[in-house]
Parts: structure tokens; sequence; C-alpha cells
């Protein structure tokens, strides 16, 4: 993959079809907290216009090319919340993206999950979107997403 940094990183996003979500408010916790000059942002599943996008078990009910798009939604509105704290998707720099897969024990196959978010960060950020990463199989997420991703950005 070859990174880019043509242009304001909101043209790259919309050349890919894609626009920031508006994040829905939760009384229990906040879309990001700032700590020193540390972005920390809520583990975000693959919403789009308040719809969950699927449901199940990657490896049993999803297959690796659906948990691979529903891991881009995810990434998608961590990036909004991103966007919340620092006020500009160009002035984000991804440090950290934790993925969670909700697979069956044998998948094996959780960092090319975590690979289409990482990629869709990386052509919408450029070298701002490269991160160190973690990709995680657990039992289970809320609502049954296959999908949750959090992570931790910082003001470029």
């Amino acid at each position: 993959m070859t990174i880019t940094n043509v242009g304001p990183a909101s043209d790259r996003l919309r050349a890919l079809g894609l626009e920031l979500p508006v994040l829905a408010d939760n009384p229990y916790y906040v879309d990001h907290r700032a700590v020193d000059s540390s972005i920390h942002i809520s583990g975000q599943l693959p919403y789009k216009d308040g719809e969950l996008l699927g449901t199940g078990i990657v490896g049993r009910d999803v297959d690796l090319e659906t948990a691979q798009e529903l891991a881009r939604h995810a990434a998608l509105n961590c990036l909004a919340a991103a966007v919340q704290a620092v006020g500009d998707l160009d002035r984000v720099r991804i440090v950290q993206m934790l993925v969670f897969v909700a697979s069956t024990p044998d998948f094996g196959l959780q960092s090319r999950v975590a690979q289409a978010a990482s990629e869709l960060l990386i052509e919408v950020l450029g070298e701002n979107g490269r991160h160190a990463r973690t990709a995680i199989g657990v039992a289970g997420l809320p609502r049954v997403s296959p999908v949750e991703i959090q992570m931790i950005c910082t003001e470029a």
C-alpha cells in the first residue's frame, strides 16, 4: 500500500464515498477523553445511521469479507470521535488501534479483519493514519457485534 497525503483528508474520505457519521450521545460514557496530549476513543461498533450493520460471530455467522467491512465502519466511527476531539480530520494522528473480533476459537484471522480498518485509516489520513495495532479474538461483544474498535490518537 502506497501512502499519499495529496489534498485534505476530508477530500480523500469523500473520494472513497464516505462521510463522517454523527455519533449518538450516551449518558453513561463519552466518545473521547483527552489526557495530556493523548485522546482516548471509546470502543466503537459498526453503526451507520443509528443501525448496527451486522451481528454474529466471525467464522460462524459472519464471513471474513463482511467482518472487514464492519471493521471499516467501526474505524470510521472512531474517526468521527477523533474529529469531535480535535476539530478537523487533518489534525488527527492515530497512535494505537485495538480491534476486538467476536470470533470462533479456530478463526485465527483477526489481523485480517483489523487490516481493513488500518487500510481505511491510511487511505484517509496518509502517514497520520499509520499506527500500532492489536487484534484480539473474543467470545462476544456488546449487542452481538462482530467487531469493536478502540483507539488512541493525538492532534497532528
